[in-house]
């Protein structure tokens, strides 16, 4: 570095200042050139995401290293998921409810603003991260749900309405039907028949449907049966741009074989993904039932803010969640503002992915529980 008396203006060098300036003046040319050192550290951009989903971070980091904002990424980085329907689990395509159709849930969050668009549960429209954008963009509001969502989509230019089913979906949906609609999402009730209308078991009277509570007793399982990596997953996913600035996205076509109308952890921001400029960033996938109750990602954030490492914050965040319901599946990653990463999770071996200025190509990591 060079010596600080040199930077000062020759004109000013020459000035009779007193050492109180001085020391102003030399404090604010030294921040000023560490400043600028730390901008060229090369450790952004930086791109994160759930799972080997390596097409889709490679397409974020296409646009965020040609000097696009982490938003843009972000978006770029999902929609090529959703188009690929990465694991089934995300876009058109896969994950039937209960009456066989596909539904998509999305959200994008700029940390710099903390603006957050999403949509949830929406329903004949493929492009959900794009959706959520414009949710962001042209709205007040924070999130949009069903058949108005798709509305919305499809007045501000998205192609719809579109049957987001699929020939492997709806064999998927007629198997489980074959299969007396087991494993599914109820609790506690009485099917009229094999596949409901399901009623509350007390309120029918033994006389009432063809199912005893025998029966039911023996529909019941562990939510681990039915929640797993390929039917019960998101992508999700951070980015700094060049600038340091950082912003997540989510998409999720929900959990196999949903009760219609629910709504997972990916529209919900602070569950599925968080982003805060001054702290870093989390992303989610899992049991988002479950998940979404802790609020992990504001959980990881938050405690990275208080001073504690990606590696303690994601472990602390998955052990709330754990300690209240020990068979829950689920994982969270979390970055610093440093570059800094992690991962941790429960019930299942959980990777994610990173595109960093150092590597050549994606990087897996893998983390188990």
């Amino acid at each position: 570095m060079k010596d600080l008396h040199s930077l000062l203006p020759h004109s000013m060098a020459a000035t009779n200042l007193n050492s109180a300036s001085i020391f102003l003046l030399t404090f604010a040319l030294l921040f000023m050139v560490m400043g600028h050192e730390a901008s060229n550290s090369g450790q952004y951009p930086v791109v994160v995401s759930t799972w080997p989903f390596l097409e889709a971070v490679r397409a974020a980091w296409r646009v965020v290293d040609n000097g696009f904002s982490a938003v843009d990424a972000v978006v770029e980085g999902c929609s090529a998921c959703e188009e690929l329907r990465c694991d089934g689990t995300v876009g058109p395509g896969g994950s039937p409810d209960e009456n066989g159709e596909t539904t998509i849930d999305a959200l994008v969050m700029d940390g710099v603003t903390m603006e957050v668009g999403a949509v949830a549960a929406m329903r004949y429209i493929k492009d959900g991260i794009k959706a959520a954008r414009l949710v962001m963009q042209y709205t007040e509001h924070t999130l949009l749900v069903g058949e108005q969502a798709a509305a919305f989509a499809i007045s501000m230019g998205l192609p719809g309405p579109t049957n987001l089913s699929s020939s492997e979906s709806m064999d998927k949906w007629t198997k489980w039907k074959e299969n007396h609609c087991q494993p599914n999402f109820w609790k506690d009730v009485v099917p009229v028949d094999r596949c409901g209308p399901y009623h509350a078991k007390d309120f029918l009277g033994s006389s009432h449907g063809t199912c005893s509570k025998t029966t039911l007793m023996e529909n019941i399982k562990s939510r681990s049966s039915h929640v797993g990596r390929h039917n019960h997953d998101t992508i999700s996913m951070a980015v700094f741009d060049k600038m340091g600035n950082i912003a997540v996205g989510t998409s999720t076509n929900g959990a196999t074989f949903k009760i219609p109308g629910r709504v997972g952890d990916g529209p919900i921001a602070g569950s599925s993904a968080y982003a805060d400029d001054e702290v870093g960033a989390c992303g989610a996938t899992g049991d988002g039932d479950i998940m979404m109750r802790f609020l992990p990602c504001y959980q990881v954030v938050e405690s990275m803010r208080l001073g504690m490492e990606p590696n303690l914050a994601t472990k602390d965040a998955i052990s709330r969640i754990a300690r209240k319901f020990p068979d829950f599946v689920g994982a969270v990653f979390a970055i610093n503002k440093k570059g800094v990463h992690a991962g941790a999770c429960h019930g299942w071996t959980f990777q994610y992915s990173v595109r960093s200025p150092e590597m050549d190509d994606v990087k897996v990591y893998t983390v188990v529980p």
